[in-house]
């Protein structure tokens, strides 16, 4: 069979395309094979026969893996992910490869090294990062969904900024295989799509144990089912109740940043904590998902993380030292494209990187290095992996573990703000890049902890939306999918000016 593109998606994406530059390749589908995934009728409906696109730093077999990056530009990729295979055996098919900031550090997509890709609901905003052009061709309705990575935020951001649902999955739910590694420990494969429900779908198809990575896992016996089984009248891992919502507020996460830069007298701390700060209509957003989590039965309860106070310190800490490690392999002798002359080995290696990598890469990779070298590590890196245990821990206590079993744990999610502002412009008010970094605090928690964390649109405010996160305890995807459809049954997800629907 072909994936049969709805009449007039061609022109429609040429549009659009033209104003927001979502995709760094874009071609149409050819033959796909007949659905033989093993899922639910109701899941394989949201998917086959539907056309998707993938992040470029998730391999495709013969499509560009670019990473974003110019040093990368023009490769095609000899194989194809696990996460894409899986769409694939279910009758999807890939119609482009997507921009991103490169090789997935950024908060923007203004990072990447091949184009700049514009906010369908403002083009002189940015559409967040690094998940951008994912982010901007579901949001613009040029596909129905579209798979990301997450590893400090970069799909729930982007996400949050373009008005679309996205999933960071259970550390270990979904193959990394085919993902080029950046930060291992942290990222995963995520999930972009117009509708929780078709979230839901995707992840259904994608997770499971993969011979080809050794960190992926089936989920654990008593996780909450993605759907029901056959006679079941709940698709809910949630109670008989609504369900309990911890709420992680904007001042706890304040005032927290606030106490530790108080305690340490640092300046840095200082600007982190007024970043952490939320504008008027991300805060009206955060207040208006509050009340309508109440209206919808759920029970609230006001929670604190204490240790997250030290989370963007220590997630930046262990990324770098991993991505100095990861990205040493091009090198323009492995990996990379290579400079017409070099001296000896380590021209050609000095040429091939300065060439080829940009600033932000160039900062991240020099930082690992840093804090990766002897006399370092004590100092820097294994007090952020203790960090990172207490971050964990916290969570654990609201949330449970991964074993499940015994008593009930205090929530069932935790509901926080995805980013401290709208998506931002390009302009004098623009974000710094120290503010943007800062600002991941509400994000890169889930990664530190191995959490699943779901993004969804919750209002529009000035017309541009806000989104906000759930949080669950490992692998409850199932639980965190059934509030966010709740929330969109009763309050319907915006689309920006010109949207077209051409899914069901």
């Amino acid at each position: 069979m072909s994936c049969k593109l709805p009449e007039g998606l061609l022109a429609y994406c040429k549009e659009w395309e033209a104003k927001i530059g979502a995709f760094i390749e874009f071609a149409e589908p050819g033959e796909g094979c007949p659905p033989s995934a093993d899922l639910p009728p109701e899941a394989l409906s949201l998917i086959s026969d539907l056309p998707f696109a993938v992040k470029d730093n998730i391999a495709v077999k013969d499509f560009s893996l670019s990473c974003g990056s110019k040093l990368l530009h023009g490769f095609r990729s000899p194989y194809t992910a696990t996460a894409v295979l899986k769409l694939q055996a279910a009758g999807a098919a890939v119609i482009g490869k997507t921009n991103l900031d490169e090789f997935g550090m950024g908060s923007s997509t203004d990072n990447s090294g091949i184009r700049k890709t514009n906010n369908p609901w403002d083009t002189n905003r940015v559409p967040g990062g690094s998940s951008g052009g994912s982010a901007a061709a579901v949001a613009a309705g040029m596909v129905p969904y579209a798979l990301g990575s997450d590893t400090g935020g970069s799909v729930r951001q982007p996400a949050a900024f373009c008005g679309v649902v996205g999933l960071k999955p259970s550390y270990g739910a979904v193959s990394r295989y085919g993902l080029v590694a950046y930060a291992s420990s942290l990222e995963g494969i995520g999930v972009l799509a117009d509708t929780a429900s078709r979230v839901r779908a995707v992840f259904a198809c994608i997770r499971g144990r993969d011979p080809m990575d050794d960190t992926s896992r089936d989920p654990p016996a008593g996780a909450p089912p993605l759907y029901a089984p056959p006679g079941a009248a709940e698709i809910s891992g949630v109670k008989s109740r609504a369900g309990l919502i911890g709420v992680l507020s904007p001042e706890a996460v304040a005032r927290a940043v606030a106490e530790a830069a108080g305690g340490s007298g640092g300046a840095a701390l200082e600007t982190a904590a007024e970043a952490a700060a939320l504008e008027p209509e991300v805060r009206r957003g955060f207040e208006l998902a509050r009340e309508r989590f109440a209206a919808l039965n759920y029970t609230l309860v006001d929670v604190e993380v204490p240790s997250l106070r030290y989370g963007v310190p220590a997630y930046y800490t262990i990324a770098a030292a991993e991505a100095s490690a990861n990205l040493a392999r091009f090198d323009g002798v492995r990996y990379g494209n290579r400079p017409d002359w070099a001296e000896n080995p380590d021209d050609l290696i000095n040429k091939t990187r300065d060439s080829g990598f940009g600033a932000e890469v160039k900062l991240r990779v020099l930082l690992g290095t840093f804090v990766l070298r002897s006399g370092f590590q004590d100092r820097y890196y294994l007090r952020a992996q203790r960090i990172r245990a207490g971050i964990r821990a916290e969570f654990e206590a609201l949330l449970g573990g991964a074993v499940y079993g015994g008593e009930a744990p205090a929530c069932d999610a935790i509901l926080m703000p995805v980013f401290p502002t709208r998506a931002f412009d390009r302009g004098p008010s623009s974000l710094s890049p120290f503010a943007q970094k800062a600002a991941d605090l509400y994000t890169c928690c889930a990664n530190l902890a191995g959490l699943p964390a779901l993004s969804f649109p919750v209002s529009l405010e000035g017309g541009l939306p806000v989104g906000m996160q759930l949080l669950g305890r490992p692998f409850s995807e199932g639980t965190l999918f059934t509030m966010a459809e709740a929330y969109e049954r009763a309050h319907p997800f915006p689309h920006p000016p010109g949207y077209r629907a051409f899914w069901s």
